[in-house]
């Protein structure tokens, strides 16, 4: 069956979700991978919003992260603060960032591009709650595609520290321990970090990729697992279902 990179990636975050954790979404592709979890694989899946939405059944995907969907028989109709607090606290599995660019310690740049922080070339959003949350969840994935200009060497602005520069440093900057990057899933591979030095290891190729493709598309030296494998496709059940009922009128 016929699928796209967007689906592709999605369908393969969903299937990191399981069953009884929590997860904190924005809008897009992450919210999608969410939803789509909660319907085939993690029932009990808890899905949080920023805005405030804890817990809500989700029939299709919001558009926002303050759509009135985020709130649907929700467990709770709360606040950014007491969202905030629940990843502080440490109850948050997981969470999905996004940005302009990537290095190869999971440090996630969504600020500026080029010159200096007051006169950049490129001027993003900015933060948001990005930061607090790639800090205080345990477990950051990015579903984003890959190419040089966003998998760099070296970021222009640490928006979200990965692992910074190595081995124990989140610690020695006063984050949580047992925090950090998990997965980035691109439209080449999925990506995880190495345990010993923090450093981003390919795991698996997705179907009709190639090392040389994914090495092309790197800014920096990858590390690869020994056992890579070959990414599984979306099924028909997954398609289907983010097709009709969670994106019916593709806005991603």
């Amino acid at each position: 069956m016929e699928y796209n990179d967007m689906e592709l990636m999605i369908c393969i975050a969903s299937r990191y979700l399981e069953d009884d954790s929590i997860v904190m979404v924005g809008t897009g592709a992450p919210c999608a991978a969410a939803v789509l979890a909660q319907k085939l694989y993690s029932p009990r899946l808890t899905i949080m919003f920023e805005a405030g939405g804890i817990g809500p059944l989700l029939s299709s995907m919001p558009i926002s992260v303050g759509d009135s969907q985020s709130f649907y028989r929700a467990i709770a109709a709360s606040s950014m603060s007491e969202v905030m607090e629940t990843c502080q606290r440490g109850l948050v599995d997981y969470v999905f960032l996004g940005g302009a660019q990537i290095d190869q310690y999971g440090n996630i740049n969504s600020t500026m591009i080029g010159g200096s922080y007051q006169t950049p070339k490129v001027r993003f959003p900015g933060s948001g709650g990005a930061n607090d949350l790639g800090s205080l969840c345990w477990k950051t994935m990015m579903i984003t595609p890959q190419d040089k200009r966003r998998f760099t060497e070296k970021i222009d602005f640490i928006t979200t520290p990965g692992y910074i520069n190595g081995p124990g440093a989140r610690e020695k900057a006063g984050l949580p321990p047992g925090c950090g990057p998990y997965k980035v899933i691109t439209n080449l591979c999925v990506i995880g970090f190495d345990e010993q030095s923090k450093r981003m290891k390919v795991e698996s190729i997705h179907p009709g990729r190639t090392k040389e493709e994914i090495i092309e598309n790197t800014g920096f030296e990858l590390l690869w697992a020994d056992d890579l494998v070959i990414s599984e496709p979306p099924s028909k059940d997954e398609l289907a279902v983010l097709r009709n009922e969670i994106d019916p009128y593709r806005y991603i």
